[in-house]
């Protein structure tokens, strides 16, 4: 829970529409939606979805999810190992945030990943992982892994334009069922860094203002939300 101004803001579970008519659809992200919709005629048993925290990267992966039927995999070491021996089964599967996990996980998870990917390989199923950062900077030393993920598809979303961000943030806002005035996504967005996180970051903190004040999004309040929020980001 938060404060502000003395209102209590309770952190309520905010409920994301996921659904393929949910998706933005624009330049930025229309060569990954083409590919994922290609599945099951990959060219690999296997690919890669990276792109930014915010970049609909999450909500492109349940699309696919829903159109395959693919179930999420965790990454926990018993769960890749039921899948390895056979006890379950499915037409494919999800495996989110690979790069964070191997910065976490290191080594314990590079040879389950290794022998998922060569399972797969002779298999009808197909496996997409996601990831934030691009496959070079990825923290992996198993050379032998490394080896096979080049060999997979990777696709990406790219940084997007100003009408994607502005789809972005309207979304967000409905979402979180925010009433706001219509001239606020064009004030911010040309105040703010063009970046997916950035108008992430910025409706969370619009919509627990709002939500303590029990006021609508105004221009005045996303200006002075907008000042604050830009201070502590420059802050040391």
């Amino acid at each position: 829970m938060s404060v502000e101004d003395g209102q209590l803001a309770l952190d309520l579970p905010l409920r994301t529409a996921l659904g393929r008519r949910d998706f933005l659809v624009a330049p930025a992200n229309r060569e990954a939606l083409a590919f994922l919709d290609r599945w099951p005629d990959w060219p690999a048993h296997a690919a890669i979805l990276q792109a930014p925290p915010g970049a609909g990267k999450s909500h492109l992966a349940a699309v696919w999810r829903a159109h395959s039927g693919a179930r999420e995999l965790r990454p926990e070491k018993e769960a890749i190992e039921r899948l390895l021996c056979g006890a379950s089964e499915a037409p494919a599967w999800l495996l989110e945030d690979v790069d964070r996990r191997l910065e976490r996980d290191g080594d314990s998870i590079e040879e389950l990943l290794f022998h998922l990917l060569n399972h797969l390989s002779g298999r009808a199923g197909a496996l997409l992982m996601t990831a934030r950062a691009p496959l070079a900077e990825w923290r992996v030393e198993l050379a032998d892994l490394v080896s096979r993920l080049k060999a997979l598809p990777q696709i990406s979303i790219a940084p997007p334009d100003d009408d994607l961000l502005a789809a972005v943030m309207l979304k967000l806002f409905a979402d979180r069922q925010l009433r706001i005035d219509p001239a606020v996504p064009t004030y911010l967005l040309g105040r703010i860094e063009r970046s997916f996180a950035a108008v992430v970051e910025l409706v969370e903190v619009l919509d627990r203002t709002a939500l303590a004040r029990r006021r609508a999004v105004t221009l005045p309040l996303a200006r002075e939300v907008l000042e604050t929020w830009k201070a502590k980001r420059s802050a040391p």
